[in-house]
């Protein structure tokens, strides 16, 4: 199992600034929320561990089995090769494309060419209606189908950390609850090590073996478990109308 250390993490887009001194760590196993509102820095954040945006200081490191790996200088395919897989903000599928051809380009990375049957079923049998849908168009499935092909498409590459960025996007509350379990019942089918990054506190807090708080680019709080987060004053006043 795989672990992700960042340290002292600052990134922006040209000349805007928009995480200052992030540090975090995600321990093989855990599943680790990253809270925080809109604009707050969260999606910077899991695009400069992927590899898209480039730090312009601090860590980032992949450790497995007692070796570690500098991410920062590698490109997006390279670190996608190491066991790294994201579920983008918004799907970002290929509208056009059917379910399972969107599905099959998530399958890249050299391991999982080697696995594409087992995993295309494996996804099926986790996402039945995929199956149904397998050969419609995914532009024309529903915001909740769509969500299911991206955490589907991000399973082909056969993933030892998943990073998944604001699940509950564009979602009905009932279909947010669905996602949010879905994702704990995959991380534990496939000993999956999760960072996700959500702003609905209540559903992320049902996963969570504990997380971080980023206000304005800046860690504001970090809780050791699940219950130091729901209890912390921050908390309470940012996500439960304290």
């Amino acid at each position: 199992m795989s672990k992700l250390v960042i340290e002292n993490i600052s990134a922006g887009y040209g000349a805007v600034q928009v995480l200052h001194g992030i540090s975090l760590h995600v321990n093989p196993g855990e599943t680790v929320v990253l809270l925080g509102t809109n604009g707050n820095g969260k999606s910077t954040l899991l695009q400069s561990i992927m590899g898209i945006i480039r730090p312009t200081s601090g860590s980032i490191s992949l450790g497995v089995g007692g070796q570690k790996t500098d991410l920062i200088g590698k490109n997006t395919e390279e670190i996608v090769a190491l066991g790294i897989a994201m579920v983008p903000e918004g799907r970002r599928l290929f509208s056009l494309l059917s379910v399972e051809e969107n599905l099959m380009l998530g399958a890249y990375r050299e391991v999982a060419r080697k696995r594409i049957k087992d995993n295309l079923d494996f996804c099926f049998t986790t996402f039945p209606r995929l199956k149904e849908r397998r050969k419609q168009q995914a532009g024309s499935l529903s915001g909740g189908e769509q969500q299911m092909v991206a955490v589907a498409r991000s399973l082909m590459s056969n993933p030892n950390i998943l990073l998944i960025d604001e699940p509950s996007v564009g979602l009905a509350p009932i279909l947010v609850s669905q996602m949010i379990l879905k994702i704990k019942e995959l991380k534990e089918m496939r000993n999956l090590t999760v960072l996700m990054a959500e702003q609905n506190f209540n559903q992320a807090i049902k996963i969570a073996d504990r997380g971080y708080v980023i206000v304005n680019g800046e860690m504001a709080l970090s809780g050791e478990d699940a219950k130091a987060l729901s209890e912390n004053t921050l908390v309470k006043q940012l996500y439960l109308g304290v």
